[in-house]
């Protein structure tokens, strides 16, 4: 299933969502899925039947999905069932719908191909170059963008190398090289760009270039 087809199966009807810049997640109203889905004339309780009905299968999706308050149609704001996207696959895969197979069959094959990819990690490469096309991106700057990931892969090893192994210190020091080449963090880099889910690498290869130099001048860590 392609992108537009996943939008427009829920494109007749509004979806609320809000964006997380904390967690780095869209959250999409659990009442607006359901009402798309189901066609019910009561959406909130059909997902307080899927709720208990979950619970007692064991599913811990009802149990870890989070609340927002987001805006009603009486124009104020109440606290809402929110899904994030790995939680609303799994809820789309339990509600038995005509408009949720297409997404079903999409999550079956991407589950094929991780398993295909996990005996065979050749597969994964070929898939990423075969998105980086489908972007629009060019030959030369996939093939840059693949030797940078080289390149951060070496630099990653250094760190453990001198026994930098936790992920926040690796962030404080992904943040420093960041704010060297543009003055931000990456956090505040991404908002300036206005970049959500997408990869801050894939954004510009500028920061690329500086993480190449740096690898040079890595003695300073040890």
């Amino acid at each position: 299933m392609d992108e537009k087809t996943a939008i427009k199966l829920f494109e007749s009807k509004k979806v609320r969502t809000q964006w997380d810049s904390d967690t780095e997640e869209w959250y999409f109203s659990i009442i607006d899925i359901v009402a798309i889905l189901t066609e019910s004339l009561n959406p909130r309780k059909y997902w307080s039947v899927l709720k208990t009905r979950l619970n007692q299968e064991g599913s811990q999706l009802a149990t870890n999905c989070s609340q927002l308050k987001l805006q009603s149609s009486d124009g104020k704001f109440y606290k809402t069932d929110v899904a994030n996207t790995e939680q609303l696959l799994r809820l789309i895969q339990s509600i038995p719908s005509k408009k949720a197979e297409p997404f079903k069959i999409w999550l079956a094959r991407v589950g094929n191909e991780r398993i295909n990819e996990t005996a065979d990690p050749e597969l994964a490469i070929n898939r990423a170059l075969k998105t980086y096309l489908n972007k629009g991106y060019s030959k030369d700057w996939i093939n840059q963008r693949l030797k940078t990931i080289e390149v951060r892969k070496e630099l990653t090893d250094e760190w453990f190398r001198v026994g930098i192994d936790k992920q926040s210190d690796f962030a404080i020091l992904t943040n420093e090289i960041s704010k060297a080449w543009s003055g931000k963090t990456v956090k505040e880099y991404k908002q300036f760009k206005n970049l959500k889910k997408e990869n801050l690498r894939d954004n510009t290869l500028k920061n690329q270039r500086f993480l190449v130099s740096q690898k040079t001048n890595i003695v300073f860590l040890g």
